[in-house]
């Protein structure tokens, strides 16, 4: 015990608070209070959009609590992926889309503010999360059900809910159809060099939690991998979500005569309900690993998420280290210059400059110990 003790607990690794996604030729970067997307122009120009965070989690501490604070992280991540792919897109293909929409008799600037409306979260938002979540539901709780129940029927292994080896079926066909659904799309150059700028994004990250300072060169030799990535949390989903079914339909089976339709639709419904407790759990998992890394136990527990990475990440250029340096810099300094830690509402509207390089953005007196996660 004394040994699995210093296992898991040695080294207890400080790691930031800070984190993001890639978007369409470039990064958004989100600390606690800030909120920002650094996209490269064809012109060569890096435009930044700037904003304040104030989630819910601000104004409802119970929103905070461990296991509750991962569902709600899941909702804003996909408000704030759906905002931040709308601007990119808008900034990245601004030519392409203008000279496209005038030829249907569009205005510039009436499509400017379509393009704009979308980038707030609103209603549109909204109905794109609701959107996504179907398809998601579809495709990664539907079909793989179906297609076990109709190979468990034809195979002639007639396994019921209440048996594991039906759950464990049904994750691996739902791990199998992630890893088919990333291995084609990675082949569309949009898509490549989207994966490119997730690891601008970890390589820059890597770069600040080393304390180093926020330069392409130093963030060119950190690698691609993450502990805390977007990926690593979808495994633990998968994962996660095996053990849970398995435990849940074996304990509390579904009797409802002799309807073998309505038992699954039922069973279906079941899962879709569980998927956010067992999102509050992967989210505590993540962190905890995050915690652990440089650890034997940490290091095990992320290597499936690791190895997951190698297809949703690519090796990035400089000119894509330097967007995703120039995110994080830029959320280093409104965190700084408006000492957002200490504020209790929204004081700074959202706003958009432009730079040339990396070095035109702000400095920043904060470190690393500035954003540390316990």
């Amino acid at each position: 015990m004394r040994f699995l003790r210093r296992t898991l607990l040695w080294p207890m690794k400080e790691y930031t608070n800070i984190g993001g996604q890639a978007v369409i030729e470039g990064v958004m970067m989100r600390s606690p209070n800030t909120f920002v997307i650094a996209v490269r122009r064809s012109d060569g120009i890096i435009k930044l959009r700037r904003a304040q965070w104030f989630g819910l989690s601000k104004k409802i501490n119970f929103l905070k609590k461990p296991f509750i604070r991962g569902i709600l992280v899941l909702f804003e991540t996909m408000a704030n992926g759906i905002v931040s792919l709308n601007y990119s897109a808008r900034v990245a293909m601004d030519g392409e889309l203008i000279d496209e929409a005038k030829k249907h008799g569009v205005s510039e600037q009436d499509f400017a503010d379509k393009l704009k409306r979308k980038e707030k979260v609103g209603l549109a938002t909204y109905i794109s999360i609701v959107v996504s979540v179907i398809f998601g539901i579809a495709l990664f709780k539907v079909l793989p059900h179906v297609v076990t129940v109709f190979f468990s029927k034809y195979s002639g292994m007639a396994w019921g809910l209440d048996n594991y080896r039906f759950h464990l079926v049904d994750g691996v066909l739902k791990g199998f159809i992630f890893l088919l659904y990333v291995f084609i799309i990675g082949f569309v150059p949009d898509i490549k060099r989207v994966f490119q700028y997730h690891g601008a994004e970890h390589k820059s990250i890597s770069t600040f939690e080393a304390g180093e300072e926020l330069i392409v060169e130093n963030a060119r030799k950190y690698t691609t991998f993450h502990p805390r990535c977007g990926t690593t949390f979808i495994f633990f989903l998968l994962f996660i979500s095996i053990i849970i079914f398995a435990l849940v339909f074996s304990v509390i089976p579904i009797k409802l005569g002799s309807s073998v339709i309505l038992k699954h639709i039922v069973a279906i419904g079941i899962k879709i309900c569980l998927m956010f407790p067992i999102a509050g759990l992967s989210y505590e998992l993540i962190k905890f690993v995050g915690k652990r890394f440089d650890s034997p136990f940490g290091k095990i527990i992320a290597y499936p998420g690791m190895l997951l990475q190698r297809l949703t990440t690519k090796a990035p250029d400089d000119q894509q280290l330097e967007v995703a340096l120039a995110s994080i810099k830029a959320v280093l300094f409104l965190e700084d210059h408006y000492k957002l830690s200490s504020v209790s509402e929204k004081i700074i509207e959202p706003d958009e400059i432009e730079i040339k390089s990396i070095d035109e953005v702000q400095e920043s007196n904060l470190q690393f110990k500035d954003f540390l996660e316990r």
